[in-house]
């Protein structure tokens, strides 16, 4: 089927790319396999990877899809891109769904991009990672190929300035060597391994970016260990668990105040139907 949505998007995104003088500097990307699918794993440290991520399989001459949360596919403006271009939809209450079409698609020759992290990096380190994309590759006997983006972050990540108008902003894009896992490997070594090699391309692309902070308020970016002011790992952690915890609470009233209109519109409905019943 001819793809009408995807290449206009590229050009456009690359045209926008080129009008605030980014530079995207990609290496490795001789490790996408030009035909058959594969899943490509990346770090994620900004709202904003899919856009540059795709970009790393230009050189192969392919075309990424994408699993990203169902919210999105509402959005009146990117849903209908979303679904022209083929990305697949992740309902995290309903998960095994589109881990099923994810599967589909890389077995039928498709190059499915996946964020193990689940989440924006706060540290801009690599958080843990789940366990699909490794079993994903394995079910389908499809290449798992691990790659970085780095840079995209001081665009537009959690609790900083989104800034989309940052001119000469470098953005580098690290492929790796891919990883071949069967169903006979045991998915958390697996998923230890692409940890450890993304790692190993993250810290290339930290000490070979030249981009460097033009004062004391511009360090936010870069990882503490790094001499930033980004939040430590265990920062993160805490906060994100602080955020979990007012989501469930968030989820636990909209429950108690749902369940509370049932109740009065069933006492109201029976309410209605006393009178009959007494006549």
């Amino acid at each position: 089927m001819a793809e009408i949505v995807y290449p206009p998007v590229i050009a456009l995104a690359k045209a926008a790319f080129a009008g605030i003088r980014v530079k995207v500097d990609e290496a490795g990307g001789e490790h996408i396999p030009r035909t058959g699918g594969a899943v490509l794993a990346s770090n994620h440290v900004s709202y904003l990877d899919f856009l540059f991520c795709g970009l790393a399989a230009q050189p192969s001459k392919r075309l990424v899809r994408f699993m990203a949360k169902e919210s999105v596919f509402r959005h009146k403006i990117a849903g209908p891109l979303m679904r022209g271009m083929k990305h697949i939809p992740v309902d995290r209450a309903a998960g095994a769904g589109a881990y099923g079409a994810a599967v589909k698609a890389v077995a039928g020759g498709e190059i499915v991009g996946v964020f193990p992290e689940a989440t924006v990096s706060r540290s801009f380190l690599l958080k843990d990672f789940k366990l699909g994309a490794a079993r994903m590759a394995a079910e389908a006997g499809v290449p798992l190929v691990p790659m970085i983006v780095w840079g995209t972050q001081r665009y537009w990540s959690k609790e900083n300035p989104r800034d989309l108008t940052r001119r000469n902003n470098p953005v580098l894009l690290r492929v790796g060597e891919p990883l071949h896992p069967t169903t006979s490997d045991d998915a958390a070594e697996v998923t230890a391994e692409l940890k450890s090699r993304m790692a190993v391309l993250l810290d290339e692309a930290i000490e070979s970016d030249p981009y460097r902070p033009t004062g004391p308020d511009d360090t936010w970016w870069l990882p503490a260990s790094k001499g930033g002011s980004a939040p430590t790992p265990e920062d993160a952690a805490v906060i994100e668990k602080a955020e979990a915890e007012e989501r469930i609470k968030e989820a636990r009233a909209k429950a108690r105040a749902a369940a509370e209109i049932r109740v009065k519109a069933r006492a109201k409905a029976k309410a209605k139907q006393k009178p009959k019943a007494d006549a």
